[in-house]
């Protein structure tokens, strides 16, 4: 029988954007950065606000409320960039705030809703539920491919 699948506990990062509460894998973080300068680069998508230069490295930098289509407030002191690597790629994104780690048990993660004209479900793994928070787990993949 393969039924017998072991109970994991996924560590995530959780972080605010638009009053929404979402989370990345800590496995693909790989650290937290206050807004800094960012240099824009011409010819890119939007959603790109161009690069910055961490400790070295060139890093481009997504400003997710806007790869999201979601309204663009002015950053405040809690902005942070978020710098994720996934597989040779390293990316920051640019958040409202970053706010905890949370291990979440796999079994309170659900698909994720079917929500007719969100441009978000797209990029939507699934959902967590913890007693009063709901957490959307983001599709990375989906959300570092450019758009069609």
């Amino acid at each position: 029988m393969t039924n017998a699948v072991e109970q994991k506990n996924l560590k995530v990062i959780v972080f605010q954007l638009a009053d929404k509460e979402y989370a990345i894998p800590v496995s693909h973080v790989k650290g937290i950065e206050k807004l800094m300068h960012i240099t824009r680069v011409p010819k890119t998508a939007r959603f790109v606000k161009g690069v910055i230069n961490l400790r070295g490295v060139v890093t481009p930098v997504i400003d997710l409320r806007e790869r999201f289509e979601l309204p663009i407030p002015e950053n405040e002191e809690t902005t942070r960039i978020i710098i994720i690597t996934l597989e040779t790629m390293e990316v920051g994104f640019v958040v409202d705030s970053a706010n905890d780690v949370l291990d979440i048990d796999s079994e309170s993660i659900e698909q994720q809703p079917e929500v007719v004209g969100s441009l978000e479900e797209e990029f939507i793994a699934g959902v967590a539920k913890l007693e009063n928070r709901l957490l959307i787990l983001l599709h990375l993949e989906k959300v570092l491919n450019p758009l069609d």
